[in-house]
């Protein structure tokens, strides 16, 4: 089965998208001072199914760390096939994936462990003798997580997500951005997976462990996060119940492509979550839990020369949400917003069946359907 070459970048915003879906009868939880209007989560979720090309839709709603809503609606499969996707079910979160190796990458430098202006030819030395990375001796650990480094993207003609029987290494994928032209200079943005690749390989060189095992060791395992992994071998598919996802292939036939190569995606958009878990993590980093206000203003805010995202969310600040974010590939989209308290938050996730160009309408779906949900009037 040879498949459309497809695009690993995620969603880089899913912009003021709302956060908030809840339970199937009106409720209301109390966010700040002012208490906010839980809506029908299972008609919001019937009606992002139904806005076309969409298999299964999840969502649920935590307050406070507890669970007051979520639903299902759609199949686990295409066609109607496969029952109902539990809501408490695993799925791909794609370039959320890229917060947590952020979060852990400045964890390092918190420890004094790794510096934000240390160069990538010394913290990675090899990327430079091997000609791996152009201007390695220039670019900063800042440069990677901001997406500055100008670094080119490495999916393409050798790098092919929907191909499940390669196992890639990170220096395959260096290779095969190196065959790119740069795109820009070092220190403007540029949206490239290949920034966060090479930041899981500095995280695994200083750990003396996988990316993998410090991903739970320093967030899955001390945040409860027990249905949370990172996959590393390439035809690995999601542990239990789950959506199905599907793409066309040369001649435009849906296939499912449920078995996304994770070797491909690693560090920048390889790891699988539920709702409940991602909850937790977007909880314990808007808390600072996990991180200093100095070193979170890193992943939040936008990176030098990039306008700030929109504030205060679909309801126009009642409730507050944080800029939202997500991420996607073929065949699924997800995404988890929250209040920038910590207090409030909503996961959903989308399993699809359509092109590219159509997976990009996805996070505008999502928005109408919350704006459903928590803000009805606008």
């Amino acid at each position: 089965m040879v498949l459309r070459r497809a695009t690993v970048t995620g969603l880089a915003s899913v912009a003021c998208a709302a956060l908030v879906l809840s339970v199937a009868a009106p409720a209301t939880a109390s966010i700040s001072a002012d208490p906010v209007k839980v809506g029908d989560v299972q008609k919001a979720l019937e009606g992002l199914v139904k806005t076309g090309d969409v298999v299964g839709a999840i969502g649920e709603v935590f307050v406070d760390g507890k669970r007051v809503g979520g639903g299902s609606a759609g199949s686990r499969l295409l066609g109607g096939e496969g029952g109902a996707i539990p809501s408490t079910a695993r799925y791909r979160i794609g370039s959320q994936t890229k917060g947590m190796t952020a979060t852990v990458a400045l964890q390092l430098v918190k420890e004094g462990k790794l510096s934000l202006d240390g160069k990538l030819s010394a913290v990675l030395p090899e990327v430079a003798k091997k000609d791996l990375v152009e201007r390695a001796d220039e670019i900063t650990v800042r440069n990677l997580i901001q997406l500055t480094s100008g670094v080119p993207e490495y999916i393409g003609a050798d790098v092919d997500p929907l191909n499940p029987t390669r196992n890639y290494r990170p220096h395959d994928l260096l290779a095969a951005s190196r065959k790119n032209p740069r795109p820009v200079e070092i220190g403007t943005f540029n949206y490239s997976n290949t920034n966060y690749i090479l930041l899981g390989m500095i995280i695994e060189k200083l750990a003396g462990r996988s990316l993998a095992a410090e991903l739970n060791r320093r967030l899955f395992a001390p945040l409860g996060m027990r249905d949370t992994y990172l996959p590393a071998k390439a035809p690995e598919g999601i542990k239990g119940p789950h959506g199905h996802g599907y793409a066309p292939d040369e001649a435009g036939t849906l296939r499912d492509v449920d078995k996304l190569n994770v070797t491909t995606m690693l560090g920048a958009g390889g790891v699988v979550s539920t709702a409940r878990d991602m909850s937790a993590f977007q909880r314990a980093f808007r808390q600072g839990r996990l991180l200093p206000e100095f070193l979170s203003k890193l992943i939040t805010d936008p990176p030098p020369g990039q306008p700030p995202l929109p504030s205060g969310g679909p309801c126009a600040g009642n409730p507050e949400f944080a800029p939202g974010g997500g991420g996607s590939a073929p065949g699924f989209t997800a995404a988890t917003y929250t209040s920038p308290d910590g207090r409030l938050q909503f996961a959903v996730s989308m399993t699809l069946a359509m092109d590219d160009a159509k997976r990009m309408t996805t996070p505008s779906r999502i928005t109408n359907a919350l704006k459903s949900v928590f803000c009805p009037a606008t």
